[in-house]
């Protein structure tokens, strides 16, 4: 998946580190580990060339956490920034691609994640690893073809007792522990930077929030028509990627591309979030909503949201899935509310469950607070929160587990 503004990456050369994110390493459940690495250096400081490259990343030694900031459309939760990738560079803003073509993913990255029993990975990706062509495992599978095959710490000779495709696993993983320090929705709220309809920002602004949580080091940003669309987040790593420590970086030279000054921060959801907010557990919210919004329409996805969090959501045949693929339902304006449909067909309300079929009679539904309303009320049930290949039938009746559909139109 290309950035929205790949000229970034062909300029300058990055300067050298100071502030320090001390990740120990992705806590793998398979036979192999990697390689100990006693007497680790620091990546794109060394004057001759480094032998082993299992404990030191060469010739991509400088590390880039990118993530996205994708509204209108809205990709992601309403308060948090997603996924784009892990980059090894060159240190002189250069950058290789598709190192390993033998390693590169046959298999969807999905199946080898939860075939190493990763399933929270998995459901945390699925939120926070957001494609912008609704292909999310296309997209993770494009980004570990190009990027992570180009961390040499990562090849299977770096491994003791090494397992197929963990190095896989540990990409996604390490990517993954690494973006949960890097709050950048939260970051920026605390220096009263906040998505808004109509205020806008200068670089500098942006620049001097972030870096206050960096000992002092900028980052890459990326605009797009005027508006803040990525950060890239730069590492020199001490050690393994693995295992080593996360050493921030200043970008050498001009490597933005936003203006200096009225740059937009484009609210997910249309409107202004309130002054002070801090990262749910996911976009949506578990107590049941009181007023009702307007119908759903349009293409989306439904989000299950229980115990304030989001745990999968809505697949073609009504059942809620916490591993597999969203439906893409269809809402389309009936009466007072909206009918549903999937590609299996119809959505309704058959004996007291959810279910899309071609024989399905379709229910008329309506909506409180972007959540599905059936039978009057946006609080429906299942017998278990679903896990791996479990499926659970979406009930009207109480169950033992409360749940709320959020839409997400796309």
């Amino acid at each position: 998946m290309p950035s929205l503004f790949p000229s970034l990456r062909s300029v300058g050369k990055f300067a050298l580190a100071s502030a320090q994110v001390a990740l120990g390493p992705a806590s793998l459940a398979q036979a192999g580990t990697p390689v100990s690495c006693p007497n680790p250096q620091l990546s794109c400081q060394n004057t001759t060339a480094v032998a082993d490259t299992c404990c030191f990343n060469a010739p991509g030694g400088q590390l880039l956490l990118t993530q996205f900031w994708n509204a209108a459309p809205d990709i992601g939760p309403t308060t948090s920034w997603t996924v784009h990738g892990l980059w090894p560079d060159k240190c002189d803003g250069t950058y290789e691609a598709y190192c390993d073509p033998a390693r590169e993913l046959k298999t969807d990255a999905a199946t080898i994640i939860q075939s190493f029993g990763k399933t929270e990975l998995l459901n945390y990706m699925r939120t926070y690893w957001k494609s912008n062509d609704n292909d999310d495992d296309g997209f993770w599978t494009h980004e570990f073809d190009k990027h992570g095959t180009c961390i040499s710490t990562y090849e299977p000779q770096c491994y003791t007792g090494y397992t197929p495709q963990e190095e896989v696993v540990g990409y996604f993983e390490k990517t993954v522990d690494l973006f949960k320090t890097l709050n950048t929705y939260q970051i920026l709220a605390a220096s009263g930077i906040l998505p808004s309809t109509t205020k806008t920002y200068t670089s500098a602004e942006i620049q001097a929030a972030i870096a206050k949580t960096r000992g002092g080091r900028e980052v890459t940003i990326g605009c797009s028509s005027g508006a803040l669309r990525e950060v890239w987040y730069h590492y020199n790593v001490q050690g393994s990627v693995q295992t080593g420590n996360f050493i921030a970086a200043d970008p050498d030279g001009t490597k933005s591309t936003c203006p200096a000054t009225g740059i937009k921060y484009i609210p997910k959801g249309g409107s202004s979030p309130p002054s002070t907010t801090t990262r749910p557990a996911s976009s949506s919210s578990s107590t049941p909503p009181s007023a009702t919004g307007a119908p759903f329409s349009g293409r989306g996805y439904l989000n299950a949201v229980t115990g304030g969090r989001q745990t999968g959501c809505l697949i073609s045949s009504g059942k809620w899935y916490a591993s597999g693929t969203c439906a893409t339902l269809t809402a389309a304006a009936s009466g007072t509310g909206f009918k549903l449909t999937s590609s299996k067909g119809q959505c309704g309300i058959v004996s007291g469950s959810f279910t899309c079929g071609s024989s399905v009679p379709a229910t008329i539904f309506s909506s409180s607070a972007g959540f599905l309303v059936a039978d009057g009320s946006s609080t429906l049930y299942a017998d278990s929160v679903p896990s791996g290949v479990i499926q659970a039938t979406v009930y009207t009746t109480q169950r033992a587990t409360a749940v709320q559909f959020k839409w997400q139109a796309v």
